[in-house]
């Protein structure tokens, strides 16, 4: 049951005048731009799989041999919205699902893909990877939607990161990781 991101956030939840404040580097200085925007991305994707969840919009696509009984668990929390739904059908051919033929519940974490009301999924053809469900998961297209305690976790990182940044003790470590723990997927 494969889960691939297709497409990752375009923008960060941090911006690199951010960064430069946490680091204290004055904004006209960019010899470190390069380094503070890698730096970003690579404690968002930290705080993502600490989290278990997308924070800036993503495309994600889960992959399954064939439909299951009810539901179909899409794996990520914070889920959007459905792109596709597609399917191997039993001749062979590929096809995609009308939107009217499935639901998403999003508010159960996780985020599932149902059949619709008095609907049931097709047949698909007994081989691997015959349904894809692509999906958007985050908390949106923009920084702002994104909880600030997040933010605050992840410009702390980007300052343990930076060779001129403060360095995070182990007793700080723990208290900044409990900003995370209202945002966390537990269970």
């Amino acid at each position: 049951m494969p889960l691939t991101l297709i497409t990752d956030a375009t923008i960060e939840p941090v911006s690199l005048a951010q960064a430069k404040v946490q680091c204290r580097i004055d904004d006209d200085i960019t010899s470190d731009d390069d380094l503070l925007q890698t730096l970003i991305t690579a404690a968002r994707q930290q705080c993502e799989q600490e989290l278990d969840r997308a924070l800036i919009t993503q495309t994600w696509e889960r992959v399954i041999d064939a439909f299951p009984e009810v539901e179909i668990e899409l794996g990520r929390h914070q889920v959007l919205s459905i792109v596709s739904a597609t399917y191997i059908d039993a001749a062979g051919a590929s096809q995609v699902m009308d939107s009217a033929d499935y639901s998403l519940d999003a508010d159960t974490k996780g985020g599932f893909l149902l059949p619709a009301v008095d609907t049931t999924w097709p047949a698909t053809l007994d081989t691997a990877n015959a349904v894809r469900v692509r999906f958007t998961a985050g908390y949106g297209p923009t920084a702002d939607l994104v909880p600030g305690a997040i933010k605050a976790w992840i410009l702390a990182k980007v300052g343990d990161l930076h060779p001129n940044g403060d360095k995070v003790t182990t007793d700080q470590q723990a208290r900044l990781d409990r900003l995370l723990d209202p945002f966390r997927v537990w269970g």
